[in-house]
């Protein structure tokens, strides 16, 4: 069986864009491959983040991956730091990268500009989720297309590192949803949807009320024209709410052109905003039943449990490949 590994950031709460793009694919495949989803909580501190703050994100975060259909006995649920050959195979990686490849990376780009001092971490970090994949064998890496830059630095890693040393590493594909891959703002739809965004009306978490949700997709900025019409150059607002409507449905985006022929954006917008309370009740209700219990305790050691057993594998056969510590009799 084929393995998939894909990791999320305890930095805040879950937005639609970040359930689109890359937690719903993870209810089916995790009927096909060997699944390890893990919070990478290693990656969140290359900013400064209140101690306090992220450990409840962490636990929030763990909950939202269960609670949206995660099965512990199909998927292995982690969180990073407690898989210590994360750390120690990122190093090792940061060895094989380069800094004008590093410093060609986006994320590190957009996050350090305009800035006077940055964290060695943030330029460095990419090596770290090389290590995050290549360390259980993955096969496929299912992301939003915003990480697909990511990917091809760690295909370039591993096989970097197999001509270098020792063939040991799977070069991972990527997996982008056709539909839905990045979700942009609501409030500005020629930007991804983000929760660093400091207007609230711009994004949709998976713990905001069902009012809350109404409000904002009712807010949600589309154009004069008033036409439910997938178009996006010159209607990139009225898109990218068709686009969530059609993957929280099934319904194709022409089919749901012609449910709108002649209506109005109140209709399509109020109908939406029903659609995406349905969808995000039932993961609310699971959530906060997971918090309250010790269940997502013993999900987590269970899973840290079988991640370290595979880590640690691999992590032996690069030390071995770069020649480190004792040669064993």
């Amino acid at each position: 069986m084929k393995t998939i590994f894909s990791g999320i950031q305890p930095s805040g709460v879950v937005t639609l864009g970040n359930y689109i793009g890359a937690m719903k694919q993870f209810i089916e495949l995790q009927n096909h491959y060997n699944s390890y989803f893990c919070i990478v909580d290693q990656h969140a501190i290359t900013v400064h983040q209140d101690k306090a703050k992220l450990r409840e994100s962490i636990r929030s975060l763990a909950a939202l991956y269960v609670a949206i259909g995660l099965d512990p006995e199909k998927a292995t649920l982690f969180i990073q730091s407690e898989v210590p050959a994360h750390a120690q195979a990122g190093w090792m990686l940061q060895c094989v990268a380069y800094i004008g490849e590093l410093e060609r990376m986006t994320q590190f780009k957009d996050k350090s500009s305009g800035k006077e001092a940055v964290a060695a971490g943030l330029l460095t970090y990419p090596p770290l989720m090389a290590a995050d994949i290549l360390l259980y064998g993955t096969d496929l890496v299912p992301v939003g297309e915003d990480q697909k830059q990511h990917i091809e630095l760690t295909r370039d890693l591993a096989e970097r590192f197999n001509r270098k040393y020792n063939d040991i590493f799977t070069v991972p594909d990527v997996r982008i949803p056709k539909v839905g891959a990045r979700i942009m703002s609501l409030a500005d739809p020629l930007r991804k949807m983000s929760k660093s965004d400091p207007n609230q009306k711009a994004f949709i978490t998976l713990l905001d009320e069902p009012k809350q949700i109404e409000k904002k997709i009712k807010s949600a900025v589309t154009d004069s024209e008033g036409i439910v019409k997938f178009d996006k150059v010159n209607k990139p607002g009225v898109s990218n709410l068709l686009s969530i409507y059609s993957i929280f449905t099934g319904l194709t985006i022409e089919e749901l052109e012609a449910k709108y022929e002649g209506k109005g954006y109140g209709d399509f917008k109020g109908d939406l905003a029903q659609v995406v309370v349905d969808e995000i009740a039932p993961i609310q209700e699971r959530y906060y039943e997971l918090m309250e219990s010790d269940e997502l305790d013993r999900i987590l050691d269970e899973g840290a449990e079988r991640a370290n057993r595979a880590a640690n594998k691999m992590l032996r056969k690069m030390e071995n490949a770069m020649g480190l510590g004792r040669k064993r009799r």
